[in-house]
């Protein structure tokens, strides 16, 4: 698993649908400061529940943001 292309793709969803990070934890129900880690790459390794609910709130899979 490629953690800066995690972060990558998270920024690129989140960018795409045109939400803040804010936004994104909300939507998620993911604190705040852990978008803000994985995306600066400071979490290099989140957990697959918390991967699920990113992605679910950014429309996508687990897949499309771990490939």
């Amino acid at each position: 698993m490629n953690a800066s292309n995690i972060q990558e793709k998270i920024k690129k969803h989140r960018n795409k649908l045109g939400i803040s990070q804010d936004r994104l934890s909300k939507l998620a129900d993911v604190a705040y400061n852990m978008i803000i880690k994985i995306e600066s790459g400071a979490n290099t390794n989140p957990t697959i529940d918390t991967l699920t609910k990113i992605a679910k709130a950014l429309g996508v899979s687990v897949d499309d943001l771990l490939k």
